[in-house]
């Protein structure tokens, strides 16, 4: 049986979190056949994914929260670049949302405009589908 010989630091720690939760969004994106693409780095232009098919593209963050509280307010982390989605998972639950890119600061999580789905991957889509 394989043994995990590693101790991460909290950041790390956090880091890897994330990213799995980036993988998991590009796994589901890719099953329903979309092109998906992953910047090597993401500080600059803030995008996580990309997401194509024959004529468009769309950059996509994809942010964690560590609450079971839906309305929350979460932070526009991305400023004026041109992001077109953010996909929030909970880390906490199995829910998340999925919100075009906003302008202002601070909006609640559970905005109108925000779809909330359960963490699976036909929920995921149906809800990207909404959007």
């Amino acid at each position: 049986m394989p043994v995990k010989n590693i101790n991460q630091t909290i950041h790390a720690s956090q880091y890897h979190k994330n990213v799995s939760f980036e993988t998991l969004a590009a796994s589901w994106f890719s099953g329903d056949g979309w092109e998906v693409l992953m910047p090597l780095v993401d500080h600059g232009k803030k995008t996580d994914l990309v997401l194509a098919d024959d004529s468009h593209f769309y950059r996509i963050q994809v942010k964690t929260i560590d609450s079971h509280d839906e309305s929350i307010l979460v932070e526009n982390m991305w400023g004026n670049e041109k992001i077109h989605y953010v996909i929030y998972f909970s880390r906490n639950s199995h829910w998340g949302y999925i919100a075009r890119a906003f302008k202002e600061k601070r909006k609640h999580l559970n905005a109108c405009d925000h779809i909330r789905f359960h963490q699976h991957p036909k929920n995921f889509l149906k809800a990207f589908k909404e959007i």
